[in-house]
């Protein structure tokens, strides 16, 4: 496997979730214009602590950002932080709608 195209392919896909520009991204994180765009065309990596940036302006943990299995981990971590301001009977309840949808696509 091609750990840079994965790596870069995952931040291109994260970035475009949040409706945002590479340029955009870039310069909220203090660096130059062209930071992200060198990230997506695999022209470089990011050091480890501009890689925790990157996690932290996209809401997901670093774990988050390589977890394959969650397509939209943004999304999935505010749906945890919700469900934890529920009750448990509210809980229950969301749960079942989620199994329900998640039946409805493995049928479809």
């Amino acid at each position: 496997m091609d750990y840079t195209q994965w790596f870069a392919d995952r931040l291109a896909q994260l970035r475009m979730e949040k409706k945002i520009s590479a340029r955009d991204m870039s310069l909220s994180l203090g660096q130059s214009a062209s930071y992200i765009n060198k990230i997506e065309n695999r022209r470089t990596l990011p050091s480890m602590n501009g890689f925790f940036y990157i996690c932290e302006y996209l809401g997901i943990t670093p774990q988050e950002f390589f977890d394959t299995g969650a397509a939209s981990p943004s999304k999935s971590a505010e749906i945890s932080r919700q469900l934890g301001k529920l009750s448990p009977e509210k809980a229950s309840h969301i749960l079942q709608i989620i199994l329900d949808l998640a039946g409805d696509e493995a049928q479809g």
